[in-house]
């Protein structure tokens, strides 16, 4: 089951570096560095470091709507909300084993971001969370399972995502879990990620 970490500064006590840092090396898979009223050169710098911090981890970083910045620093992909450019446009000029995912809150816009050449979306907002209203209601886990069912490409459950109900989304089908507060607010990020990889075994969180 993938991990799928993203970073909110706000949210921080300590800087971006010193948690994507710490994120890698609890063993979480995947980083979305979020961060997106950074100024451009600002953002380079970040992600750059991030990438350089991590290079001997096997956590793959990625960098949120801005292929070109994600590019030029040596990010391991980008991802894309739902209203950027398409999948096979940043896929043509990205190398082998760029990773490309795509944010999606229906079913179609799963099914485009797999015929567009996603190699994964992130679905939701599966549970209520105020920073994902705008978006409308929650999907719901059904939903979830649907997108699931639809697409061979993995689908990431993200939106008001916990330890407490994480064990519905694996069971509806999710290849993974994304989040933010589920990793950022983790009182000890390592024990977290101990328990959420429980759930691929066991369908449940561990006791």
């Amino acid at each position: 089951m993938l991990l799928y970490s993203i970073t909110d500064r706000t949210q921080l006590q300590g800087s971006v570096v010193h948690f994507v840092e710490s994120a890698a090396g609890a063993g979480v898979d995947w980083i979305q560095i979020r961060e997106k009223d950074l100024p451009d050169t600002e953002l380079y710098e970040l992600m750059r470091e991030c990438v350089a911090r991590t290079s001997a981890m096997p956590a793959r970083l990625l960098l949120n709507g801005r292929p070109d910045i994600a590019l030029a620093a040596g990010a391991h992909g980008v991802h894309l909300p739902s209203d950027s450019p398409s999948p096979a446009s940043v896929r043509r000029v990205a190398p082998p084993g760029f990773l490309i995912g795509v944010s999606c809150h229906h079913l179609a816009e799963v099914q485009r971001a797999e015929a567009e050449g996603a190699d994964f979306t992130v679905f939701g907002p599966v549970f209520d969370t105020p920073s994902k209203r705008r978006f409308g209601p929650p999907v719901g886990v059904g939903e979830l399972a649907r997108a699931c069912d639809a697409v061979r490409i993995p689908v990431l459950a993200l939106g008001g995502v916990t330890i407490e109900n994480a064990a519905a989304c694996v069971d509806a089908g999710a290849a993974g879990l994304a989040g933010i507060g589920i990793f950022q607010a983790s009182e000890s990020l390592e024990s977290s990620v101990r328990e959420l990889r429980a759930l691929g075994e066991t369908g449940s969180v561990a006791e």
